[in-house]
């Protein structure tokens, strides 16, 4: 079939990406699903940080690539083999899937799957397949998913069934900000009731993960980022106080708020700068997670005997530590009871024709969450 998609061509193109235009829209060829393959039509898909991370160039990926890494949409055709679908369901499209083989998986942990991880390094489906293609030229998957697209053809093991009443605009986002950052929060670090929690970095993921805060119980939840109306946004959904990163003090001002640090600090921008700020707020025996995903080659560097001295915890969390048939189905139920309002995230959405421009508001750092509607 033929279908509209955006396909970047070249990563590390200059800003205003508006004028560069990393994604051109194009009408491409998409083959049907193979076994154990799924058909999708896309409804909505959010532009996160990550795409920003690929466009730059930060974390190379095989070229040319459909983007989009979250999305929500309907099954319209399933391959030989595939159970538990059927074509009208309504999905929401991880990044997460796991082989069932590899050591990761054997211990329940399906974001770490080597397997898969080395299927999508290489730009194709966890099966080893491609499908997209423009012109008799191969087209690359990203992420298992590409999501920019009117349709994707994707594994079974990336689709969690949602209720039809669910707003394909909201469900688009738990495959990837809602799991990461509620996830950090709940499954890595499995923060405790009484606990003092600070969010460094209020994007999406960062906002997910001061709601992910005030669903543990933490009493002290401390949002901190440069924007001011992110901040006022991070008190509307559960911060107990917030400051700006702006402010030379900052450091300073936590950590005597918090009488010398919080329990636990979570790093969700990716980036030396911001890591160091959330380690030296974090507390005696306290623990540091880092989450946000910047460049491969990016170093952060600690005082290794303070660390000792102090008995800190550095860790990472990708994608939340989830498994999206346990978790995406809890945080919907979340989302249901009012505990989690995603919806409160959402910036606007777009067509193809605004998706570059959407690129730069996300890199100036004025929207949380847009969201892509491409049959619009």
């Amino acid at each position: 079939m033929r279908m509209l998609a955006a396909v970047m061509y070249e990563q590390g193109l200059p800003k205003p990406y508006e004028r560069s235009e990393p994604f051109r829209i194009e009408e491409v060829e998409l083959d049907g699903p193979g076994p154990g393959e799924v058909l999708i039509e896309i409804q909505a898909a959010g532009l996160c940080h990550s795409d920003l991370s690929q466009v730059a160039g930060l974390r190379k990926r095989r070229l040319p690539v459909v983007g989009g890494h979250e999305a929500a949409g309907i099954v319209r055709e399933i391959g030989r083999g595939v159970v538990g679908l059927a074509p009208g369901d309504h999905v929401i499209m991880s990044v997460v899937s796991g082989c069932g083989d590899c050591r990761p998986c054997k211990k329940t942990r399906p974001a770490l799957c080597e397997n898969v991880t080395a299927s999508r390094t290489q730009g194709v489906l966890g099966n080893g397949q491609r499908r997209l293609s423009r012109n008799g030229q191969p087209i690359y998957h990203y992420s298992g998913l590409s999501g920019f697209a009117q349709y994707a053809v994707v594994m079974p093991e990336t689709l969690v069934k949602m209720d039809r009443d669910i707003p394909f605009e909201d469900a688009a986002i738990f495959g990837c900000a809602v799991v990461t950052g509620v996830g950090s929060v709940l499954n890595t670090a499995k923060v405790p009731p009484g606990a003092s929690v600070a969010v460094v970095g209020l994007g999406g993921v960062g906002l997910n993960g001061i709601m992910g805060a005030r669903i543990a119980g933490a009493t002290t939840i401390i949002g901190i980022d440069i924007n001011a109306d992110k901040l006022a946004l991070a008190r509307e959904l559960g911060a107990t106080d917030v400051v700006s990163a702006n402010d030379p003090d900052c450091i300073s001002k936590i950590r005597e708020m918090t009488h010398g640090g919080v329990d636990y600090a979570f790093e969700m921008v990716g980036i030396k700068s911001t890591f160091e700020l959330a380690l030296a707020i974090t507390a005696k025996g306290g623990e540091c997670i880092g989450v946000g995903l910047g460049a491969t080659d990016e170093l952060a560097h600690y005082k290794h005997a303070g660390l000792v001295t102090e008995e800190k915890a550095i860790r990472g969390s990708f994608m939340g530590s989830c498994v999206p048939t346990r978790d995406i189905p809890r945080f919907l139920q979340l989302y249901r009871d009012g505990s989690l309002p995603v919806g409160r995230l959402k910036s606007e959405q777009i067509g193809f024709d605004r998706l570059n421009i959407s690129l730069d508001l996300l890199d100036r750092g004025e929207v949380v969450r847009q969201i892509l509607r491409p049959h619009r």
